[in-house]
């Protein structure tokens, strides 16, 4: 039995913990992950996903709050690992960790590697319109996401998924690429190749002012912008001084005849505002300062009565 140490934070982490837990030829010692946190607006400590996962698969738990230096990195070497398996741990894991197994320390990234190095892969690739990404199970090295690639598998991207659903969709196939793949490893079979660098591209965290609608962007490049950002961290507009989450939205087929965050019309179901090059989007889903998330129809017969054409979205 092969000695395995896993380090994994969120949601996504977890299928790939339990078909680890689950894999015949391994045994997981230790699962790593984050500190518990505040969640909410309640502020109340809440364990991360995978911490809740290892529990109710009876295995050991350690959460330094930075591993470089610490006592619980000295506990994890003295386990003497055959290898360490990463998927969205969060933390920078220090360079004498990643060498001391045999087998080395392997990470399950979501992307096709070179592209979208970083802590956001999923959110960029659908801002930024990709057809497709997927996952890249890789040998790590000191440098972020620059190992060798030992094996990828792709999936479309449509224009009905978010992070949400990608999440979700990676997370199941990094699962079954990772045990594809460790037979490859422990046999020392794979023939793992460096990352070109000149195709090198960044995925950093997304920050506040990301979140913020430039309607001069056009209708699909705001849609996309819209879908890499639910349900999180959420994408914003201002509407009379005022922050105006978007939610779901669709491009409109027609030529806009506003200015980009004009109201070009209001329908039924919809506020339809112009973007740039005259491009025009339905806002479907919104979500008032200071109320739910809620259906447009429903906010448009209450307290949006008052908007109509030419009412301006943005500062």
């Amino acid at each position: 039995m092969y000695k395995i140490i896993f380090m994994g934070t969120p949601k996504f982490s977890v299928p790939i913990l339990e078909a680890l837990a689950a894999f015949e030829q391994a045994e997981v010692v230790a699962v790593v992950t984050q500190p518990d946190r505040k969640v909410g607006r309640k502020k109340i400590v809440t364990p991360p996903p995978v911490k809740q996962a290892a529990i109710e698969l009876k295995l050991p738990v350690w959460q330094p709050e930075k591993l470089s230096g610490s006592e619980e990195m000295e506990q994890l070497l003295a386990l003497k690992p055959d290898l360490i398996v990463t998927a969205a741990y969060g933390q920078y894991v220090p360079t004498k960790l990643l060498q001391a197994p045999p087998f080395r320390a392997i990470n399950v990234h979501a992307s096709l590697l070179p592209k979208y190095r970083g802590a956001a892969p999923i959110h960029s690739a659908i801002i930024n319109g990709d057809k497709k990404t997927g996952i890249t199970i890789m040998y790590m090295e000191k440098e972020m996401d620059a190992g060798n690639i030992i094996a990828q598998y792709s999936i479309p991207i449509t224009k009905q998924d978010d992070v949400g659903t990608m999440f979700e969709k990676l997370s199941l196939l990094g699962k079954d690429c990772l045990i594809d793949t460790l037979p490859s490893i422990f046999d020392q079979s794979n023939e793992s190749i460096p990352q070109n660098t000149e195709e090198v591209t960044y995925a950093p965290m997304i920050h506040a002012e990301q979140e913020k609608i430039d309607w001069t962007k056009t209708a699909v490049e705001i849609d996309n912008m819209v879908r890499g950002l639910r349900p999180f961290p959420g994408s914003h507009t201002i509407l009379e001084g005022k922050r105006f989450k978007i939610w779901s939205v669709e491009p409109v087929e027609q030529k806009a005849t506003q200015q980009p965050g004009e109201i070009e019309e209001i329908r039924k179901d919809a506020i339809v505002v112009a973007c740039g090059e005259q491009t025009l989007l339905a806002l479907y889903e919104i979500q008032p300062s200071g109320k739910q998330r809620m259906k447009s129809i429903n906010y448009l017969t209450g307290a949006g009565s008052h908007l109509k054409k030419g009412t301006r979205f943005g500062e």
